[in-house]
């Protein structure tokens, strides 16, 4: 099971026409749970996506977070963490075994 996962909330900023996908890092084995922590940590940028965005749902579940991510990361139990708005390309690269 899962002890973290990515997840990618779009946000309405003030300063921006369209919302834009925010990712987190979120310490926490309930998959749904850690959806509505990452939503909560949104609501601290700005308002959440109420529908789609340019085909996109306002929270994406983006991946699952290896055991070997959070050690390397440093992800505790239960943390929220922020990782702005370009992909986390290195939370992601470090569960992917090489062959």
């Amino acid at each position: 099971m899962a002890k973290g996962w990515l997840i990618g909330v779009m946000v309405e900023l003030e300063d921006e026409r369209v919302a834009l996908r925010h990712y987190f890092a979120v310490g926490h084995e309930d998959r749904a749970k850690a959806e509505w922590k990452a939503i909560d940590q949104a609501m601290l940028i700005g308002q959440v996506a109420m529908s789609p965005v340019g085909g996109l749902e306002p929270v994406h579940t983006v991946s699952e977070l290896s055991d070997k991510i959070i050690s390397v990361q440093a992800l505790t139990s239960g943390e929220v963490r922020s990782l702005g708005r370009r992909l986390p390309r290195r939370w992601i690269a470090l569960g992917v075994p090489r062959a």
